[in-house]
């Protein structure tokens, strides 16, 4: 089930900074708390779970989690965006630092370091939504392994391994677990732990990615099968990388890591994938719809494209559509749009990277979860010419040994 325009219409409507910051008071019909808990999404599983806590009179248990795994980049700025609607919405949000699932992809995370990288996670994940103006005291963070090893937990897992099959568990997680041959255990054991979390959390639903629609089918399926309840699954569209595929923390050539330096930034933007005339697959103009024209709104203003360099008056946005058009159009070309994505989100990292540098903490927990490995110098070595005699060996001393005179 995907939004409706009378969602995105009653959405835009409603003041998500004032009703987050407290500024106000004035209670959401429950069409409208709806309509943010539906605006953007791609797929909305079961909504009549989430709507029938609100006939109840409960604020929504959301949660969303993330593996701790490569370093967090800006297309972590869509769930945020996203969780800020919720929280407007009325739901309680749980964030869940995936630490064990980190280590369970294929040893994306070694064990040795997967506690730190949580810490950077948690980090990352605080100031991102800081920046696009989430209250973070509104968040439950939550860490896997908190309660992942416990015995009620294992149990669980213990149960659900006896009715699952090998093929329906790498099916379900096809998708978020990385695919070898001769692949580990534990990339089966990935989704059989995420599908138990909605349970151990006790929540109403679960938020992702659409890249996680067979996991999220495999729970509704599963969670029955031990006796335990359906839940609701809210799905945001996958925004495309720089070079046209998924942005992913694997592949540096595809995303803008959060603490890549404007002129970074402004490099990596300038040389992505961007046909003229062609918005679809655009991975310039998602982020712009998904992450830039929300933050603009979110913040009382509009998305403006400068052309001063032409004589011609800035292109202001307030819409995807009308930024589509444009774009198709030629009205808004690559060479326009770039210099104007790469202002808007160096100007959205930058109290990201500022709270970095002022965190003496951050700094050293980054350098334990992702340890630069140190280049031993390369030793010029002597060339050997070569001897007659064997390593090691001494050379024979005058007159003894020689080798005869040639004849």
């Amino acid at each position: 089930m995907a939004p409706s325009t009378t969602d995105e219409v009653l959405a835009s409507a409603v003041d998500i900074k004032l009703l987050l910051t407290g500024e106000k008071q004035a209670a959401l019909s429950k069409e409208e708390q709806l309509a943010l808990i539906r605006v953007n999404l791609a797929e909305f599983l079961n909504p009549e779970i989430i709507e029938k806590a609100i006939d109840e009179g409960r604020h929504p248990r959301i949660y969303w989690g993330t593996a701790t795994t490569g370093r967090p980049h800006c297309g972590y700025f869509v769930p945020a965006l996203k969780i800020a609607q919720l929280l407007a919405a009325g739901c309680n949000v749980v964030i869940l630092l995936a630490d064990i699932h980190g280590f369970l992809d294929n040893l994306k995370s070694p064990y040795e370091i997967v506690e730190y990288r949580a810490q950077y996670y948690r980090f990352c994940v605080t100031a991102i939504l800081e920046a696009v103006g989430v209250p973070t005291e509104k968040l439950e963070f939550v860490l896997g392994s908190s309660y992942q090893k416990s015995p009620e937990y294992i149990m669980d897992v213990y149960k659900l391994c006896s009715v699952v099959s090998e093929h329906d568990a790498k099916k379900a997680g096809a998708e978020v677990v990385k695919q070898s041959d001769n692949a580990p255990l534990s990339g089966l054991l990935y989704p059989i732990l995420q599908v138990l979390d909605e349970e151990h959390l006790k929540v109403d639903g679960q938020f992702g990615g659409v890249d996680q629609r067979k996991l999220f089918a495999a729970a509704k399926e599963w969670l029955p099968k031990l006796g335990y309840k359906e839940r609701a699954h809210l799905m945001n569209p996958m925004v495309p990388g720089l070079q046209g595929s998924k942005m992913s923390s694997s592949d540096p050539d595809s995303k803008i890591d959060l603490l890549d330096p404007p002129e970074v930034v402004a490099k990596k933007i300038k040389k992505a994938e961007a046909i003229p005339k062609v918005a679809e697959g655009n991975g310039l103009l998602a982020f712009t719809e998904f992450v830039l024209l929300p933050v603009a709104e979110f913040q009382g203003r509009h998305f403006t494209v400068d052309r001063e360099r032409d004589g011609l008056e800035p292109l202001v946005y307030k819409d995807a559509a009308q930024m589509r058009a444009d774009y198709e159009a030629d009205v808004l070309s690559p060479q326009l749009l770039k210099p104007a994505i790469s202002k808007a989100l160096n100007e959205l990292m930058a109290p990201i990277q500022a709270a970095f540098q002022t965190s003496k903490e951050w700094q050293e927990v980054t350098l334990k979860a992702y340890p630069v490995e140190d280049k031993k110098k390369k030793v010029k070595k002597v060339k050997d010419k070569g001897t007659r005699y064997p390593a090691g060996a001494a050379p024979p001393k005058d007159g003894e040994g020689a080798a005869p005179a040639a004849q």
